[in-house]
């Protein structure tokens, strides 16, 4: 019987098509996905905000899960908590995300 899994990297992959709809960039390159652990049939998430004030929270732990979901709909259980320790910093951003906000040149 063949198993039915992903990886961390395969869900990462999945995630760049959940774009923060203030930043218009995905999470994944924005630098708020965290954690991404995979057991069994079962999924973790760590992600975090730009800010703990920010109001999209729960929209984007939404769109998550049904990322997911869509992508892998075999696993029992998907859970994404929204974590605040490290903050966020700019830093946390890849170049393609510094690019496309005009912080870093095209190389």
């Amino acid at each position: 019987m063949t198993q039915i899994t992903a990886t961390e990297e395969d869900i990462k992959n999945a995630l760049h098509h959940v774009i923060d709809p203030e930043i218009g960039i995905n999470i994944v390159d924005l630098g708020l996905v965290y954690k991404v652990a995979v057991h069994d049939k079962n999924i973790q998430i760590l992600m975090t905000m730009t800010s703990p004030s920010c109001p999209l929270g729960l929209y984007l732990q939404g769109n998550v899960e049904s990322a997911i979901r869509e992508k892998f709909p075999y696993f029992q259980s998907i859970d994404v908590q929204l974590v605040w320790d490290p903050p966020w910093i700019p830093e946390m951003m890849s170049d393609a995300a510094k690019r496309q906000l005009g912080w870093k040149e095209e190389s």
